[in-house]
């Protein structure tokens, strides 16, 4: 006979399980580990190109400066678990979740932080209803967002667009500028048949969307700013256009490396502007990697030593 021993159920009644077969692993614990581990791959390749020491030596020391990039990389978490905390009431735990989101968007590719969210919702929170809906409106409204802010920036920037050589990049430009009204205009005609919130819960969405944006472009600008403060405020308006033009593309990771490149590219005549573009580029790439692999590890080790995790 098999040796059993007497359990309690979930329900308060009593079960026997089997002690002589080993506790299958859930579904989700796999795909959890199976993200980390290409989390510390996806970093290690990204990295490899980093120099590190160049890029470390030429960052300000001001603690205004560090204070203002923690809070530009935490803006985007951050307002994400104000809506989903509105939304479905998750607590503080709920942040380091959304920190990996934006880690898996990031280093990976695009919208694929949106599905591992999905799974984590499933797996660690209660709903009558399967919470993909809001996950899809929120990520729908966050493109929207994106797209009337960067219609905007690139109405403010057109009169300046000539100090700009962006004469080679025309046809890409197009295209996206294409993608970007395109996918709005869709949004717009699929609006009842797309969302599943109630109007009010959209329209808090979408206004969370639009504040983190501006306070994005805010915050840029800011650090710009502190590393080169004699540059005229009309190149950082304008590179701020181009940045939000870049950051609509789907799944394109590593958007500010690109940006990066571009910049390079277009802004060959002013050099230093160019070295701070490849400059943040590289802070940022760095401290995606860092927290990537940071959380990575300890999903790892949470997963090793039998501890809770609040991946999946």
């Amino acid at each position: 006979m098999l040796d059993q021993t007497l359990a309690l159920a979930p329900t308060g009644t009593f079960a026997f399980e089997p002690q002589d077969r080993r506790a299958m692993p859930a579904p989700g614990g796999i795909l959890g580990t199976i993200l980390s581990l290409i989390v510390i791959g996806a970093a290690i390749y990204q990295a490899r190109d980093l120099d590190f020491a160049k890029t470390l030596g030429l960052v300000p020391t001001s603690l205004t400066f560090w204070g203002l990039f923690a809070i530009s990389y935490l803006i985007g978490p951050a307002s994400d678990w104000f809506i989903f905390q509105r939304l479905w009431g998750v607590g503080a735990g709920a942040f380091g979740v959304l920190i990996r989101k934006l880690i898996y968007n990031e280093l990976l590719v695009g919208y694929l932080g949106e599905v591992y969210f999905y799974g984590w919702a499933r797996q660690n929170l209660k709903f009558v209803t399967t919470p993909f809906g809001a996950v899809k409106d929120v990520a729908v409204l966050s493109a929207v967002a994106g797209n009337v802010t960067t219609l905007a920036f690139l109405a403010m920037a057109f009169p300046f667009a000539k100090l700009v050589p962006l004469h080679d990049h025309a046809a890409a430009i197009g295209w996206s500028l294409a993608f970007v009204i395109g996918t709005s205009l869709a949004v717009m005609l699929l609006r009842r048949s797309l969302f599943s919130l109630e109007s009010k819960e959209l329209g808090m969405v979408f206004a969370v969307h639009l504040s983190r944006i501006f306070a994005t472009a805010i915050l840029s600008a800011a650090l710009w700013h502190l590393v080169l403060p004699d540059v005229p405020l009309v190149w950082w308006l304008v590179l701020a256009s181009i940045r939000l033009l870049i950051s609509r593309l789907p799944f394109v990771p590593n958007k500010d490396v690109m940006f990066a490149g571009i910049a390079v590219l277009a802004l060959g005549v002013r050099v230093e502007v160019s070295a701070l573009m490849v400059l943040m580029a590289g802070l940022i790439l760095a401290t995606h990697v860092l927290v990537g692999v940071s959380l990575a590890f300890v999903d790892l080790l949470s997963k090793r030593t039998g501890n809770a995790t609040p991946a999946l």
